[in-house]
């Protein structure tokens, strides 16, 4: 691969830790007092999955977030947290590039009359799919150092 800069290499690690700078603001501007006090964060995907148009979504939300609204909200908080320190440090990098595409395909579906929300979901989505198989761990991380994920 030819560039003009960065190597290769380089390049999906800028992606992965601009990724991971991602989904660090998106913890930072969560009002936590809110979600964690008041379930605003998991009332409102509530109020979403009920009106949602397939019934899997509606059922899986009630069967799974809906019986456990607080630890639900502490798992969305601090799964954004733990992503984004992950993928800027390079720290289990595969897993939080997995585990990061997974949350963007939960947030796509339930919110998928939400457009504004679409454009985020698959952005996000798409640079895990090419960081993980991109194998972005290669440059600039904790795995590359310590030889993990070869």
């Amino acid at each position: 691969m030819d560039t003009i800069w960065l190597t290769g290499a380089e390049c999906l690690a800028v992606l992965r830790v601009g990724l991971g700078l991602w989904w660090l603001e998106s913890w930072r501007h969560k009002d936590k007092k809110a979600w964690f006090e008041r379930g605003t964060g998991i009332a409102w995907a509530a109020d979403i999955a009920a009106k949602h148009r397939w019934a899997a979504v509606r059922s899986g939300f009630d069967t799974v977030v809906a019986p456990r609204p607080r630890t639900m909200a502490h798992v969305v908080v601090y799964a954004e947290l733990a992503l984004g320190l992950g993928l800027i440090a390079g720290f289990l990098t595969p897993v939080a590039l997995a585990g990061g595409l997974l949350l963007n395909v939960l947030y796509f579906t339930l919110m998928i009359h939400d457009w504004a929300e679409q454009g985020q979901n698959s952005m996000m989505a798409l640079v895990s799919a090419v960081g993980l198989f991109g194998m972005s761990w290669q440059t600039w991380s904790l795995d590359a150092a310590l030889g993990w994920f070869r």
